[in-house]
């Protein structure tokens, strides 16, 4: 990215469709709802970056791609075999009772286990995005990415825990 402090928008086209977005940001609410005065996955466009991922040309993104188009597709047709209806347009308590089955890989049921997969994946981008925003990374208490007058080295706990009694440099 040659303009670091104003991104360029992706090169490539995105491919989610507006239906498939739309199941991708009720998920996403559902993983990262709204919490005081914490902001929902939505409100941060975390299914934006998810539909970015997804769309790009590169390995992971194109296994990660296969993965979540698929359990889409899956979400939907479990929620029409269950409850008549797209899972974006269920209630709360039914999109919770699907979800309930696929949260937890280990423990969902073999007819459950595709869900679960793209569960995986689909929260582990939604975890993601949300936590590289600007909000994200401030409700987490990261502070890298500032430049330091000067750098004492590790503190001495720090050192005395790793066993060495000076910084090499």
């Amino acid at each position: 990215d040659p303009h670091l402090v104003i991104p360029e928008d992706a090169p490539w086209e995105r491919i989610l469709t507006p239906s498939q977005l739309k199941t991708t940001t009720t998920l996403a609410d559902i993983i990262l709802p709204r919490n005081g005065e914490s902001p929902s996955a939505s409100e941060l466009n975390v299914p934006d970056f998810i539909d970015e991922w997804v769309s790009a040309p590169y390995p992971t993104q194109e296994s990660d791609r296969k993965t979540i188009l698929e359990g889409i597709d899956w979400i939907n047709a479990e929620s029409h075999y269950r409850f008549k209806n797209d899972f974006s347009d269920l209630k709360s308590t039914q999109q919770i009772a699907i979800c309930d089955d696929i949260c937890y890989k280990p423990k969902a049921k073999a007819e459950h286990q595709a869900g679960a997969t793209f569960f995986a994946t689909f929260r582990n981008l939604t975890m993601g995005g949300y936590y590289t925003t600007d909000f994200g990374t401030k409700e987490v208490g990261y502070v890298g990415n500032v430049a330091l007058a000067s750098f004492d080295g590790p503190p001495p706990e720090v050192l005395k825990h790793l066993g060495v009694e000076k910084h090499p440099w």
